[in-house]
């Protein structure tokens, strides 16, 4: 079990640090795919990590799977126009 905190804690803070210098690259240069770089990836990280823990009340395995589902593929559908734009 504290295994499994540590691992996403690990999730959290390696996920955060890839947004947080896209932004900065983003906030740099101006560039607006990279904005979506930047949107993607923090569509992935809450996906993955956060909306998991946040939807846990639902009680329904089922719904919290397709949500977070949702929240990746729209993070990759991000990712993907943004390197077209580039």
């Amino acid at each position: 079990m504290i295994n499994n905190y540590i691992l996403l804690a690990a999730h959290i803070v390696v996920g955060f640090i890839l947004v947080f210098y896209a932004a900065k690259a983003y906030k740099k240069t101006k560039y607006p795919p990279m904005l979506l770089l930047v949107i993607g990836f923090s569509l992935l990280v809450l996906g993955e990590t956060i909306i998991d823990d946040a939807f846990s009340f639902l009680h329904n395995e089922n719904l919290q799977q397709i949500i977070e589902e949702c929240f990746e593929i729209a993070g990759f559908i991000v990712l993907i126009l943004a390197v077209k734009k580039s």
